[in-house]
């Protein structure tokens, strides 16, 4: 923290802070302008106490600035003229609707704080045309650019609050599309392949009891790789002022565990890379395994297919991952309620600068393609054609 936020934390906030203001500019008018009062002869009682109380009401009115701005900003306006009227010291008191002023424009209610800046210019204009001597045409132009400068302040002040929220609600949306994803992700895959695995038990219960225990058992693995992912995932939306999670994000390392629980639910699938192996950035890494679990996941809920390939390319700047069936079903297709999946693929290779496909194939069967760059990665690390 730098030592200009250490200084900011440590100064008063909400009523505090508008007491303070309140307190600090009466003591700057009451030491400006009417305690020189206090020590000439000849004023009257009355035209000594009612500027005094004019002073303590218009300070006084700036601890509710916040609960009613434009309130208090019209009554210090016209407290503070009277008190102009009433008093024969020029004093400083023009500060606390010029402060009111701010408020007002900071909030964005910038026609109110334009109505209170005309009024104040006029009130001095008036004051100059009926021969006030204290007031004069360079008065009134200063006063003038005061109230700009004053009004185009807050307009930028609340601009940037404005902009600041929406960027902060852009980044909370964001962040529960990434949650959603994941979840997604996470539970739909191993769902999937428990219902798969259920179905292929109970047609088998009677007529292959061996079968149907090995079935059991995928669905035993299965479930327990749904709690332990999902338990990660969880974990990570708990840990907002903790450390690091510490269990690592899955990735490509793990993609032969997701062909042996897709071959475990009956599905034939296969695994083929290419290219020279490297150590992959986490969003990439982690984008490439939630492709290639929702391209199984949609294999084996919809394609029916006969065998899944799944290719893993490593190029020079990208990954390039493709997983193809020869399924006739509607891989990847929505279901009557509706779905995400291939929405989501496309959105996490978007999010990388990458791009991904999927449709029919022309000799039948369903493809995803991926592209995903690498950004900035390590170098290769051993050569691989497997």
């Amino acid at each position: 923290m730098s030592p200009f936020d250490r200084i900011r934390s440590r100064l008063p906030r909400g009523a505090r802070a508008d007491a303070a203001l309140a307190s600090g500019v009466f003591v700057l008018v009451a030491l400006g302008a009417e305690g020189q009062r206090l020590t000439r002869d000849g004023d009257s009682l009355p035209s000594l106490i009612a500027p005094w109380l004019l002073i303590t009401a218009v300070c006084g009115s700036l601890m509710f600035r916040r609960r009613y701005p434009v309130a208090v900003g019209w009554f210090t306006v016209v407290a503070t003229g009277v008190y102009h009227l009433l008093s024969s010291v020029d004093g400083p008191l023009v500060v606390v609707p010029i402060v009111a002023l701010y408020a007002i424009a900071a909030q964005g209610r910038l026609r109110a704080a334009l109505a209170m800046a005309s009024v104040m210019v006029i009130g001095m204009s008036a004051g100059t045309l009926l021969g006030e001597s204290d007031v004069n045409g360079t008065a009134v132009f200063m006063l003038t650019g005061w109230l700009v400068a004053v009004v185009a302040l807050g307009s930028v002040r609340h601009g940037r609050l404005a902009y600041a929220e929406e960027e902060a609600r852009l980044r909370a949306t964001e962040e529960r599309l990434r949650i959603a994803r994941e979840l997604h992700d996470v539970i739909g895959h191993n769902i999937s392949l428990i219902n798969v695995q259920a179905g292929a038990a109970l047609y088998r219960l009677r007529k292959d009891p061996a079968q149907a225990e090995e079935a059991l058992g995928a669905i035993k693995a299965s479930s327990r790789e749904t709690l332990r992912e999902l338990r990660a995932t969880l974990g990570v939306l708990r840990q907002v002022d903790e450390e690091a999670p510490r269990a690592p994000a899955p990735g490509l390392d793990r993609a032969d565990e997701l062909v042996a629980s897709a071959v475990r639910a009956g599905l034939p699938v296969r695994i083929e890379r290419t290219g020279s192996e490297r150590p992959l950035p986490a969003p990439v890494d982690l984008a490439a395994y939630r492709i290639v679990q929702e391209s199984l996941t949609n294999a084996a809920r919809h394609s029916g297919a006969g065998e899944v390939v799944v290719r893993v390319a490593y190029g020079d700047r990208e990954l390039a991952l493709a997983v193809e069936d020869d399924g006739r079903g509607p891989a990847g297709a929505a279901g009557p309620g509706g779905g995400t999946g291939i929405t989501g693929m496309t959105e996490r290779a978007r999010a990388l600068g990458g791009e991904l496909t999927a449709g029919r194939r022309p000799g039948g069967g369903f493809t995803v393609r991926a592209r995903l760059p690498y950004g900035v990665t390590g170098e290769p690390t051993e050569r691989s054609d497997r």
